[in-house]
């Protein structure tokens, strides 16, 4: 076994999710990463812990998508009250096929996140981790060999931890107090928003592995102006490119893509809430100096930002303010390494994807 196997189990246990004595921990894991699975359910047995393994079968999902009603699919209530009933919750992303769903339906691909809802919550009011275990289907998909996406891959996830979080927190002071935040690059993207009243947060691998970006909420109906995405949305097996979004009032009252349009169609009409803004991530882990088409990684590479439409994080929305609800949480990237700039109250905190704390950064 590879030892960065054991260290990003390590990571896993210790750092991301706590696992203590009488922990119940839920590992959800397709048998690709049985390697990974097999470090976990050792460290977890070390803490004193109960472990239930809860094997995934892409293929077999795919299988179920296309034989069900759509109009039949249920909330899984077995599965939510083993989330209800468990200490920690280890997701982990692996694949043999990573477009394995591209022809099941985007609409009911959207009707399952809508009913699933509450079992996503319940997964949420745990100790959770979402990782990432390298596969060569995760290799082809960021046209990269297989031992170069497992570097990748481990070089993203096994890191100084406590040293990710004391850089980011710099971006976290500048962010927390403040009220409007506005975004711009080159002549396609100008949209702002406001953040006030909510907290803004370190995201050090504390729930996703790897960790690497700083994130907020924005009042949902704050949001104006007009972004382009010009990074590729891959979405239900789908790759969606030149995704356009215009809000007015809060709303996505337009929108367009180069490619898949449907595919991002489908997922703003989920429900009312898909229209609207849940999440602001500045991304800050420069180890992610690639686009590999995982959202997991992709949303935290340096020199970007992220917006997500749907659902807002509740630990990211403060006390009074308003919590966006939807069954989605879609994340979308924009390129800040050139003719970008993000201010925050009228100030420039970052140009060309230099930071106002870090060497280099230009004012003007």
């Amino acid at each position: 076994m590879d030892p960065r196997i054991r260290e990003q189990a390590e990571v896993i246990v210790d750092h991301s999710t706590g696992v203590e004595r009488g922990d119940n921990v839920v590992i959800s894991a397709p048998t690709v990463a049985e390697d990974l699975v097999t470090a976990v359910h050792e460290l977890v047995g070390d803490r004193g812990a109960t472990p239930v393994y809860l094997g995934s079968s892409p293929r077999a999902d795919r299988a179920y998508m296309r034989a069900v009603d759509v109009e039949e699919l249920a909330t899984p209530d077995h599965l939510q009250a083993l989330y209800e009933a468990s200490d920690v919750l280890i997701r982990v992303r692996a694949t043999e096929n990573a477009t394995q769903h591209s022809d099941v339906p985007a609409a009911a691909q959207a009707q399952r996140s809508t009913i699933n809802q509450p079992v996503q919550e319940a997964a949420l009011s745990s100790r959770w981790c979402l990782t990432q275990y390298p596969t060569p289907a995760g290799a082809q998909l960021a046209e990269l060999s297989t031992e170069a996406y497992e570097n990748f891959v481990w070089d993203a996830i096994v890191q100084d931890w406590a040293a990710v979080s004391a850089h980011q927190a710099q971006m976290v002071e500048l962010l927390e107090p403040a009220d409007r935040v506005r975004i711009v690059s080159g002549e396609t993207t100008d949209i702002s928003m406001s953040v006030a009243g909510n907290p803004c947060l370190n995201d050090d691998a504390e729930h996703n592995l790897p960790g690497g970006e700083v994130f907020t909420t924005p009042v949902p109906e704050s949001v104006e102006g007009e972004v382009l995405f010009d990074k590729p949305v891959y979405q239900q097996g789908r790759e969606v490119l030149g995704a356009r979004l215009v809000f007015e009032d809060g709303e996505v009252v337009d929108h367009a893509a180069d490619k898949n349009e449907s595919v991002l169609t489908s997922i703003l009409e989920t429900d009312p809430g898909a229209r609207r803004l849940g999440e602001l991530g500045i991304g800050m882990n420069r180890d992610i100096d690639r686009f590999s088409y995982n959202m997991l990684f992709d949303e935290k590479m340096g020199d970007t930002v992220h917006l997500a439409v749907g659902r807002a994080y509740p630990m990211a929305v403060g006390d009074g303010n308003e919590a966006n609800e939807s069954a989605q949480h879609v994340d979308m990237i924009v390129d800040m390494s050139e003719d970008s700039s993000i201010e925050v109250d009228g100030e420039v905190v970052q140009r060309n994807g230099t930071f106002v704390f870090e060497e280099g950064f230009q004012a003007v």
